[in-house]
């Protein structure tokens, strides 16, 4: 046995036991209310937590609650001190109860020392809490699981000057005055929930009102809270808000129903935000806004989280998951709603390719390494670690299937179906697809394999055409290779949208005035003939990205570009331009390995030069044409990865097509730098993103210009998206300004972490070979905090997933760094770590220099006595890959 192959079976006898789908069980007990009272004080919070329990099983057991890191101080059942109960690991059982009682107990705990930021915490000078998965046993003892829903009432005690607001689910019911300066405030929830959506914060905030009337004519107050300072940055959450209940009753009929809504931005949150029912806690991130601060991006960022947790009180809150196995049927769900909530709101082709830059930049690599698992997974050892883009991403990819599969108006019946048949309850993946099937009379057994099946399928395509017969053939074979999870792989239902071109770009008629039509792949190999075909048509497969796969058609140059200049699809269009850059990206890495001279086609360049002069595409479009496949998106196009290689093919071709459009790209960048008043609106946003593209691509071409067009750009910009694209072209091109701007950025902005985390990340993404030793130096940077989640994704996080040359530096320096900054946070914020350890993990297809030297750091965090069970998951099925 070797060394590592000891410390693996060493760390398994200690192995926390992992937890199946296969082992659901319903709880032997149930809690139908809760009345809950906080007297909060940062060291020594008394909480007390009287129950109504009812046993549902006929077999009288020990009730068992779940709780972490409490300190017990009583139990009373039915009002009397109760004795019988025993601390055990995770929890505490109670012995010989009742089949019905009321269970009070009472605990202490230190918000000021959580630095998980699970459970109550301290973010700043508040109270916060963060419950969802299972951080609700850091409160009080209680059947933490999803499937117990019950009625929550709480009581919030605090001091009246340092916490002038007391918050928490529900309908607020009473208020008052106390001794000592203190005050209380109720709130009771009348709809049953389960404890994961329990909220509660407690602070001294701005807040802006507003109100919203919905479509039955009730008034809802709505409030956002904020820290002080910050009330001019919550105009465009508040207005996304309203924008998200409005579209909610016109779109799928759901209407909110509580007297109030409620958003509290914190500056320390694991996650972006969190849908707590009625009162949602945002990292600040997805709140603030204002033009001086917030690029573009930022703003739409919000009003897609915003809508996110919104459209969570009906996909996820009133109904919930049974267990959380079942975790993208609340999440794929409500990603779907909020990703057709911007595209019903912005550009929809250019809110399809962010959403497919995710699914091929990030969840394809997901789907191939060691933490492969289905969007429903089979087991797994830490909660936290189901909040991946399988679930989220790809699932909601699942959901956009099923609505290509049904239509619009057989998926809003189906909507309709489910919300009827299981509102109140919590229910399973199952249970969603049964009322989709129900609903719209569609067969989906074969469907619901995607719930149960990990990978990425791959489906090959050949065609032919009958010139005699006028008849075209598509065939469609498709594979899904063996996962880290599974072995064997059953052919899958895949929806495949369509469309023809015929020899002068016309779209051809498939179906009664249709130009595009939706194939249904349910074998392994399928052939579909179309008939009354006039000559050889140019197939756009895929359009919309109508299911989540990696396909493979002979395309030629000239049909891509066919497909780029004539598909009534713009993402089709997106999709053809990324497909002729892969084709040379591959054949550049395959020159290199052969010692040849790099190349790009004169047909390459024309084909992208006819984009950059179109008149009539969305210049946002016309950007989203020019953002190439990024270096981890490009792993995805090779079997063994050769890091090297990849980058320096990549950016020959970037540089020869910023070189022979160079004039084209001055006259753009030109054309679009008039300045006016700033509008986050989508035709404005449209242009300022074509332009501070096109600067980047002059960086690589002429500093001495581009470095006049940094400086006059920062000098002049009356928004953060045009001072961040001067900075970003300035920082990726390396030119003579950069230290200069990006001293000046900082001394502005010190004081504002949110906007230092952008320079924070443009710091991480630098494209010099001691990028790694100024990361380092940041660490005493004034504006840097390692307790800060925020601050750590924009520069740890930033480094390790998108700097992706010098944190794969054959030196194994960059992985080094990483797992330096992993050991500090195993014990403090597991969670985090958590998520940053992702880049050490996926190193399957590495060269072998680069995947020994990447064991050495897993093995150096596998060797720690207390390795967290959120790291330890990750690194031993790492190591255990073949």
């Amino acid at each position: 046995m070797s060394q590592v192959d000891s410390l693996v079976a060493e760390n398994i006898e200690k192995n926390p036991q992992e937890k199946h789908l296969s082992d659901y069980r319903p709880s032997d007990y149930t809690i139908t209310s809760i009345d809950l009272e906080f007297d909060l004080f940062d060291n020594q919070t008394k909480v007390k937590a009287a129950s109504r329990v009812e046993r549902v099983s006929q077999v009288i057991t020990p009730l068992f609650l779940f709780g972490e890191a409490l300190n017990l101080v009583s139990i009373l059942v039915d009002d009397v001190d109760y004795t019988d109960f025993e601390l055990v690991e995770g929890g505490l059982n109670i012995n010989n109860l009742p089949a019905s009682f009321k269970l009070e107990i009472n605990t202490e705990i230190d918000p000021a020392a959580n630095q998980a930021f699970e459970g109550l915490y301290k973010s700043g000078d508040a109270f916060c809490t963060q419950c969802e998965a299972e951080g609700f046993r850091r409160i009080t003892y209680y059947l933490d699981r999803p499937d117990v829903l019950a009625k929550f009432s709480t009581k919030v005690i605090a001091d009246k000057t340092l916490y002038p607001f007391l918050l928490s689910n529900g309908n607020q019911v009473d208020q008052g005055e106390l001794d000592n300066g203190r005050h209380f405030v109720c709130w009771q929830d009348p709809f049953p929930k389960p404890a994961y959506l329990f909220a509660l914060v407690a602070g001294d905030f701005d807040c802006l009102e507003d109100s919203y009337v919905t479509k039955s004519g009730r008034d809802v107050k709505l409030a956002l809270f904020v820290d002080k300072g910050n009330l001019d940055k919550t105009q465009h959450a508040m207005i996304s808000l309203k924008k998200s209940m409005q579209w909610d009753e016109q779109r799928f009929n759901l209407e909110y129903d509580l007297d109030i809504y409620m958003i509290v931005a914190v500056d320390f949150f694991n996650m972006g935000a969190m849908e707590n029912k009625g009162l949602n806690v945002f990292n600040s991130k997805f709140v603030l806004a204002n033009s001086q601060s917030a690029t573009d991006q930022d703003y739409l960022g919000i009003e897609a989280v915003i809508g996110h947790e919104y459209f969570h009180n009906w996909t996820g809150n009133r109904i919930t998951c049974r267990d959380w196995f079942q975790l993208s049927l609340k999440e794929g769900l409500t990603v779907f709603r909020d990703q057709e909530f911007s595209s019903d709101l912005g550009s929809r082709s250019v809110n399809r390719i962010a959403n497919v830059m995710t699914m091929r930049d990030h969840q394809f690599a997901e789907d191939a390494g060691p933490m492969s698992h289905p969007i429903r997974p089979e087991s797994v050892m830490e909660m936290n670690n189901f909040y991946t883009l399988t679930v989220y991403e790809k699932g909601s990819e699942v959901i956009r299937m099923l609505h290509t599969l049904l239509g619009e108006i057989k998926f809003q019946q189906g909507m309709q179906l489910y919300v009827q048949r299981h509102d109140g309850q919590a229910v399973t993946c199952d249970d969603f697809v049964a009322a989709m099937q129900d609903a719209s009379g569609i067969d989906l057994t074969l469907f619901k394999r995607w719930y149960s099946q990990s990978g990425t399928p791959n489906v090959f395509v050949t065609d032919h055409y009958d010139a005699t017969n006028r008849t075209y053939q598509l065939t469609f074979k498709q594979k899904t290779m063996p996962t880290a999870d599974q072995s064997k792989k059953l052919a899958l239902h895949i929806p495949i949208d369509i469309e023809l071109l015929d020899s002068n770009g016309n779209s051809i008629e498939l179906l009664a005035g249709k130009k595009n039509r939706v194939l249904s792949l349910t074998q392994k190999e399928q052939t579909f003939v179309f008939k009354n075909i006039q000559s050889h048509p140019v197939p756009c497969l895929f359009r919309g990205f109508s299911a989540p796969v990696k396909y493979q058609y002979a395309y030629s140059d000239e049909q891509l570009l066919d497909i780029m200049s004539f598909a009534t699809d713009e993402f089709s269009r997106w999709d053809a331009g990324q497909t002729l850059f892969n084709k040379y990206l591959v054949s550049n890495v395959r020159a290199l390995h052969k010692g040849q001279t790099l190349s790009l086609p004169s047909i390459f360049i024309d084909g992208f030069k006819s984009v950059l002069v179109s008149e009539t595409l969305d210049p946002s479009l016309v950007a989203d044409m020019f953002t190439f496949t990024s270096e981890n998106g490009a792993r995805e196009l090779f079997e063994v990865v050769d890091v090297d290689a990849i980058h320096e093919a990549r950016d020959f071709m970037l540089q020869e097509i910023a070189t022979q459009l160079h004039e084209l790209f001055v006259d753009t960048y030109l054309r679009h730098k008039q300045l006016k008043a700033y509008q986050p609106d989508i035709n404005d946003i449209a242009i300022r993103k074509l332009k501070n593209l096109a600067l980047t691509f002059i960086a690589r071409v002429d500093k001495q210009l581009a470095d006049e067009y940094v400086l006059a750009q920062i000098a002049n910009c009356n928004n953060m998206t045009d001072y961040l694209g001067a900075l970003t072209a300035a920082n990726n091109g390396l030119l003579p300004c950069r230290e200069a701007v990006m001293q000046a950025f900082d001394d502005k902005w010190f004081e504002n972490g949110l906007v230092m985390d952008k320079w924070f990340a443009l710091q991480a993404s630098i494209p010099s070979d001691n990028a790694l030793n100024n990361i380092e130096a940041l660490f005493t940077h004034r504006s840097f905090d390692f307790n800060n989640p925020n601050r750590l994704r924009s520069l740890v996080g930033a480094f390790a997933q998108n700097n992706t040359y010098r944190f794969h530096n054959i030196d194994g320096s960059g992985y080094a760094f990483l797992t330096d900054q992993l050991i500090k946070l195993n014990r403090q914020n597991p969670q985090v770590a958590s998520r940053l350890i992702t880049p050490l993990t996926q190193f399957k297809r590495l060269d072998k220099k680069r995947i020994e030297l990447i064991k050495v750091q897993l093995n150096r965090l596998l060797a720690l006595p207390d390795l967290a069970v959120d790291l330890y998951e990750k690194v031993t099925k790492a190591l255990a890959q073949k």
